[in-house]
């Protein structure tokens, strides 16, 4: 089982074909309208809802972070590397996949989910090492994107982007140091973006599989974004040039 904590969270799981939650706990005298529409749908799916102590969440949750309701669900549930290709955004020509290198800030994480799904991404690669899982932090985090967003958690991430090559895709990756700008290409046929962390960026070898390094033109004395702000960036930029936004 695995805890789910976060109004927003949890509302996104409920309406979600597989949030798969099994019950609900609700901080004794919480109230607020979307703790209602909450209510509402526990009651429409047939949810047990308990109302208990603030300090039982807290001890569930793990921190005091959870806005009083927490919800019990099914361990999350990865998918294939093939779903993910085959989940394209109906509105889209093209297939469009984040994938994520060496990104172990789960509040990081699920940012990147959360800007991934608003930009339609087909769904997001992580790898099993040095990455962080998919937790109730992560879905906080994600504003409840993880529950209509399909993740594939692979073994080898080089090898998964040689299979995705293999498969029509284009790899481009950031890298600061990079002189092709984010608005120099045309981002033509199925794209795969690759974002690596904030401290040290890709790992070297997934680096050299990219077909093309760009980078997010910087004019502050910091030299960097935080990675969901630059994934953002260069996400809305594809969808600029493929005029959807």
């Amino acid at each position: 089982m695995q805890v789910i904590f976060g109004m927003n969270s949890l509302l996104e799981a409920l309406k979600s074909q597989n949030g798969m939650i099994n019950k609900i706990v609700i901080a004794k005298g919480r109230g607020g309208e979307t703790l209602q529409r909450i209510l509402n749908l526990s009651k429409q799916n047939d949810i047990p809802v308990e109302f208990r102590e603030r300090g039982y969440l807290d001890r569930q949750a793990g921190q005091k972070n959870h806005q009083g309701v927490i919800g019990f669900r099914e361990t999350f549930a990865y998918v294939s590397v093939d779903d993910v290709i085959a989940n394209r955004h109906v509105d889209f020509n093209n297939n469009l996949i984040l994938i994520l290198d060496s990104i172990t800030d789960p509040q990081n994480l699920g940012s990147l989910i959360r800007t991934a799904h608003c930009c339609g991404v087909n769904g997001v690669i992580i790898p099993e090492n040095r990455s962080a899982a998919i937790t109730a932090a992560v879905m906080k985090g994600s504003a409840g994107a993880v529950c209509h967003t399909p993740i594939a958690r692979v073994v080898n991430l080089a090898n998964t982007i040689e299979y995705l090559k293999e498969k029509g895709f284009w790899i481009y990756g950031t890298d600061p140091a990079s002189i092709n700008k984010v608005n120099t290409f045309d981002y033509k046929g199925h794209i795969v973006l690759v974002m690596g962390s904030e401290g040290r960026g890709m790992r070297p070898l997934i680096k050299k599989k990219c077909d093309f390094l760009i980078s997010v033109p910087i004019v502050g004395k910091i030299d960097s974004l935080n990675v969901s702000v630059a994934a953002g960036i260069v996400l809305y930029d594809i969808l600029r040039v493929w005029g959807k936004v």
